[in-house]
């Protein structure tokens, strides 16, 4: 469906070289944007970025490389940037630069630990906070920021990768929150996808079901201007989407020093209302 267009608009897809960005960038370059794909430059091998860049304009769209790490300042600088330089604005951020080298936490390496929490934390930070004042200058912007079922769900061995991708969950509910009077709203991916990143994974059923390429329907709607909806996560892939949901349930009163008998009823809540807000959820707390 071509249905949805990106006419004069400037995008920047964060770990575009390959995978899941690549998909984002192509799909949004096939529709009429302009996009930066950013990708770490390597000293000794060829530009994944220039290789989408290319890509790209043998489709006959536009596109221009921005070569550098997403967990600096100077890095996110240089991606807005190159924007700016090239095309003069930047209407949509799509948040997608990841790494996930696991192991169980109580083996980790630490400073592998925190090389994780950096490229999927402050790589996703950086950008934004680069990004954000042109947005606001501009009133109109779209964020996508990508997230992982290991962060709401916990999967084995993913701590560090784990708790930055919740962090960035976080993360975007706040900037929703903060930004909606300018038109710039954030929206959170839970991509499923075969990517060299999953491969190690995926089963081979599951590769041919879940292409990168599905999940690039669900990024587009959201970075659209059509799209009026902020601080959503949803699941994609292989052409299927589900929204998630992190809900409270209902509050129950126990004045008692000892709340063992209580938790038999906590445990069985079921979700009474979405969060939205944590001003809303202190009201609820209270009134129940």
């Amino acid at each position: 469906d071509m249905g949805i267009r990106f006419d004069g608009r400037v995008a920047l897809v964060t770990g575009a070289g390959k995978g899941l960005g690549r998909a984002y960038a192509e799909w949004l370059a096939a529709r009429g944007a302009k996009v930066v794909v950013n990708n770490r430059g390597h000293a000794d091998r060829p530009s994944s970025a220039m290789e989408v860049v290319n890509a790209i304009r043998a489709a006959g769209g536009e596109a221009v490389a921005a070569e550098c790490p997403v967990e600096t300042e100077d890095g996110a600088a240089h991606m807005v940037k190159t924007a700016l330089d090239t095309w003069g604005r930047l209407d949509i951020l799509v948040c997608n630069a990841g790494i996930s080298p696991g192991g169980s936490f109580h083996k980790m390496d630490m400073k592998l630990f925190r090389e994780v929490v950096e490229v999927n934390y402050w790589g996703t930070v950086y950008p934004i906070r680069a990004a954000l004042p042109l947005m606001r200058d501009a009133k109109y912007g779209r964020v996508v920021i990508t997230t992982s079922a290991s962060s709401y769900c916990g999967s084995f061995g993913l701590s560090a990768y784990g708790s930055a991708k919740a962090g960035v969950i976080g993360l975007a509910r706040t900037l929703a929150l903060e930004n909606a009077d300018k038109n710039v709203l954030f929206n959170v991916i839970s991509p499923f996808a075969h990517t060299p990143m999953t491969e190690p994974f995926m089963t081979p059923a599951l590769k041919d079901r879940m292409p990168a390429q599905s999940v690039a329907p669900m990024v587009g709607w959201l970075a659209s201007e059509g799209c009026g909806a902020s601080a959503a996560v949803i699941e994609a892939g292989g052409g299927r989407y589900r929204r998630v949901v992190f809900g409270l349930g209902r509050s129950l009163r126990d004045e008692a020093d000892d709340v063992s008998g209580l938790w038999p009823a906590l445990d069985d809540t079921p979700v009474v209302e979405e969060l939205v807000g944590a001003n809303k959820a202190t009201e609820t707390l209270l009134a129940g």
